[in-house]
């Protein structure tokens, strides 16, 4: 293998496909590093929402990037957190409004050359492993991974399960607004000019829609051990 001998396992899909979760749980259950890259879009939205800079703003989007901090702890009980400059934004990048400014940010061009290396370097200090989730991780980030997944779900499961999520956390948001949101969030990743959404030509689709999140964890994890266990490394 490449990089160091650390194994990549890259999981993309669209929102609400519940990649973050599957990517946590598979990270754990494969003793794998965890790199969120959503969470790191999510980030450099909230911190230009924060610092009054337009999405559309290359030279003030480069100059965010050239002077925030951006790092993930372990969260006590499991799981990760995200600072940036020292502040805890786990819960703040998490809503409506920074989902589809992350998208807004992700399609610009600075954004995503600025990140890239970011990326890179976060999994290539994993010692065995990592998982890396996102939009684009099998198409642009590390298209050479060993293992690549797309998970994905029918529009309406994915907006039942934000919404559900939503409302747990007191969020006032109609089952309508969500599917709009995600629709139209949809639409940007799966349209824009850099890094559209899409599965690699040789990642695995996995339709969560009618699975468990056990089921979808079983299927990634085994599919992963399979290559460990027998070098290889796609198809």
């Amino acid at each position: 293998m490449s990089r160091g001998g650390a194994f990549l396992v890259a999981i993309d899909g669209p929102a609400g496909a519940g990649k973050s979760t599957v990517s946590r749980r598979v990270a754990e259950r494969l003793g794998f590093a965890m790199v969120d890259t959503g969470a790191i879009y999510r980030t450099v939205a909230w911190a230009a929402v924060r610092d009054g800079i337009a999405f559309d703003d290359d030279a003030g989007l480069a100059g965010l990037l050239g002077r925030i901090r951006i790092e993930f702890r372990p969260r006590p009980g499991g799981g990760q957190l995200v600072f940036l400059d020292g502040a805890d934004v786990s819960a703040a990048i998490r809503t409506p409004e920074i989902s589809r400014a992350a998208s807004s940010v992700s399609a610009r061009q600075v954004v995503r050359d600025g990140l890239l290396e970011l990326q890179r370097r976060l999994a290539r200090g994993a010692g065995k492993g990592a998982v890396l989730e996102g939009r684009d991780i099998g198409t642009v980030v590390f298209p050479d991974a060993e293992a690549k997944f797309f998970v994905t779900a029918r529009p309406d499961v994915r907006a039942a399960r934000r919404h559900a999520e939503l409302s747990a956390r007191g969020d006032a948001i109609t089952l309508a607004e969500v599917l709009a949101d995600q629709n139209q969030r949809d639409k940007d990743d799966m349209e824009r000019a850099i890094a559209p959404l899409r599965p690699a030509d040789d990642a695995v689709v996995v339709d969560t829609s009618d699975l468990s999140m056990d089921e979808v964890v079983d299927r990634i994890v085994g599919e992963v051990e399979s290559r460990l266990a027998s070098g290889t490394l796609r198809g």
